[in-house]
């Protein structure tokens, strides 16, 4: 693979430092944008909101990478938590998504957009590829859909723009696995309502090794489901940690409780998303954690 030289936003979080280290592991030479003033020969400052950024850097980089943003986890209940949530996507993304619209003749950088699976909105039992409709609006499902609108520039302008609907990345360091974790180990896990919905999510090196496979293929299009080739329901998700941490998961949490402590979140929780990465397969990705089971046995190590 020729080395390719890459824009990342976002690349201090724990995905994005991942991603970093990553690419440039493969011999891809990485800029991050970063909201801080820097003499750094691998940095580049910029500030979305004010719409700056050095336009030369990105317009002719070969792949850009946005995956900035405002924490997923918050306060519920907080409408400045849920207007940063959507304002810090949106806003990044058309930045980067108008500059390279500017890139003018010849071909445009490529564009791996952020974007969350939440994307489809709850729909029971059925199986979701990409070229599924998206419904309802839950919070997070409002925010995909303007963030992946926020990418329609680059589009328009020809890029090469993949869509990274991403499904909650498992990992002890991190977020979610990182509470549950903890909880499981103390008995006090259990099923999420009736635990028959269905909860996308995948591993860190997947979701690392599929970004990775999606910047390096430059046929690849469109929008990809970053998850497991086959979602577990809450039931078998909680069955799985709790086995896998030895103890037993007897506290199931009820719905009703849910939907009062979750607030405009207690959708994300209730809801059934049963997901394929139907693109990210037929692109030739080959998952190294396929199934649940094998999800957490390295999500824990």
């Amino acid at each position: 693979m020729a080395s390719l030289t890459i824009v990342l936003a976002g690349g201090s979080g724990f995905l994005g430092s991942h991603l970093r280290t990553a690419l440039t592991g493969r011999g891809h030479t990485v800029t991050s944008l970063v909201r801080r003033e820097t003499s750094a020969a691998d940095e580049s400052t910029w500030d979305p909101y004010a719409g700056q950024v050095d336009r030369t850097l990105v317009r002719t980089a070969d792949v850009v990478i946005n995956l900035a943003g405002s924490p997923t986890l918050g306060n519920p209940h907080s409408k400045k938590w849920a207007h940063e949530l959507m304002e810090s996507r949106v806003t990044t993304t058309r930045l980067l998504a108008e500059t390279i619209a500017g890139a003018g003749s010849g071909r445009p950088p490529a564009y791996l957009a952020g974007n969350g699976i939440s994307y489809y909105g709850d729909h029971g039992d059925a199986v979701l590829t990409e070229v599924s409709d998206t419904r309802g609006h839950a919070l997070l499902t409002d925010v995909a859909r303007a963030w992946q609108e926020a990418a329609d520039p680059a589009v328009a302008a020809g890029s090469r723009v993949c869509v990274l609907r991403t499904a909650p990345v498992m990992d002890r360091r991190a977020a979610p696995l990182q509470q549950l974790r903890l909880l499981f180990k103390t008995g006090l896990g259990g099923k999420i309502g009736n635990g028959r919905q269905y909860m996308p999510m995948i591993s860190l090196r997947d979701w690392v090794g599929g970004v990775v496979h999606l910047a390096e293929h430059d046929d690849a299009s469109g929008a990809f489901n970053l998850c497991l080739p086959e979602a577990p329901t809450n039931a078998e998700f909680t069955k799985t940690l709790a086995a896998a941490v030895s103890r037993p998961a007897f506290v199931p949490v009820p719905a009703p409780l849910i939907k009062v402590a979750g607030g405009k979140m207690s959708s994300e929780l209730l809801g059934s998303l049963n997901v394929r990465p139907a693109a990210l397969l037929a692109s030739g990705y080959v998952f190294e954690d396929a199934d649940v089971d094998a999800l957490i046995a390295t999500a824990l190590r």
